[in-house]
């Protein structure tokens, strides 16, 4: 098969490309190359950003690249990566979006330097057994609707932070549980980076941007709004005290009979137990036919005057 131009390691005339350009994007698929073009930016006093995807980028990732490239003095590095271990057998791997050109197209727009788009057998090659265990905030919410699905995110994740040694690394705040386990599997494991996580992205009307919004008819389109709409609700009872928070959401979400709801959970911002006062996270996940939808908002909880 002839691999996309821009993933070709030679040009035409056969000479080996260069590892980085400057002002250019350049593309790397052998985690060894890239490793090389890190190592010798930090030598050289430069910092590393990296944002990892799934790819199917949208403006969600456009602000997570730009997050990345504000921090002065620094190179970004964005991993393309659709990684099978943190899908489960009945889940959606062969049919999550692939868009790789114009994924490309838009890390050129927003001046990214480096792109990491291996394959899975030099992510996990022959052999391949280790896996991180998330511990028990893993397997609860997502991870009790998605059994594996953390275990595998963390692993993938600790090898692109082994593979780019970033010094910042940006992740958003949509998928909070992911944020919170990689924020601790950071903490446990020693790993020198700084963790950032970055506010989510919205459409006009409120609804979270993801790459699975593709999968949405125009009609489950406008039934998703609800969610955020439920968030909203959550938010403004807050000053009603904890349980006044779910119900308000919950309160919002039956309204709209088309939503499976999953959860509807208030958590402490470590995702242990609700607070009966102070700062907090609301979350819901729900479906609209075979797409699951995820969202979450910070949440005031304070006492009832």
């Amino acid at each position: 098969m002839t691999r996309p131009s821009s993933l070709r390691t030679h040009d035409l005339l056969g000479r080996k490309r260069p590892g980085y350009t400057k002002d250019g994007l350049t593309v790397h698929t052998d985690p060894n190359a890239l490793r090389r073009v890190t190592k010798a930016m930090r030598g050289g006093g430069r910092r590393v950003t990296l944002v990892p995807t799934m790819g199917a980028l949208h403006d969600g990732h456009r602000e997570l690249m730009r997050r990345a490239r504000s921090i002065p003095g620094s190179s970004t590095v964005v991993s393309i990566f659709v990684n099978p271990r943190q899908f489960g057998p009945t889940e959606d791997f062969d049919r999550y979006p692939r868009a790789f050109e114009a994924d490309l197209e838009m890390c050129r727009e927003e001046g990214v330097e480096l792109v990491f788009a291996p394959d899975v057998d030099t992510m996990y090659p022959p052999g391949f057994a280790t896996s991180i265990d998330p511990g028990p905030i893993g397997d609860e919410l997502e991870g009790a609707a998605r059994p594996g699905h953390f275990a595998g995110m963390l692993t993938v994740v600790n090898k692109l932070l082994a593979i780019v040694v970033p010094d910042v690394v940006f992740f958003g705040e949509k998928d909070y549980q992911q944020l919170t386990l990689i924020r601790r599997m950071v903490h446990d494991l020693d790993v020198d980076v700084h963790v950032v996580g970055v506010p989510t992205v919205r459409e006009r009307d409120g609804m979270a941007r993801s790459s699975r919004n593709a999968y949405l008819t125009p009609e489950q389109r406008e039934q998703a709004v609800t969610i955020s709409a439920a968030l909203s609700a959550g938010q403004y009872a807050g000053e009603q005290g904890p349980a006044a928070v779910v119900a308000a959401a919950r309160e919002v979400l039956s309204a709209e009979p088309a939503l499976e709801v999953d959860y509807v959970e208030l958590r402490d911002p470590e995702l242990g137990p609700a607070p009966s006062i102070g700062d907090a996270r609301l979350l819901i996940a729900a479906r609209l036919g075979a797409t699951r939808l995820i969202d979450n908002a910070h949440v005031s909880v304070t006492e009832r005057v």
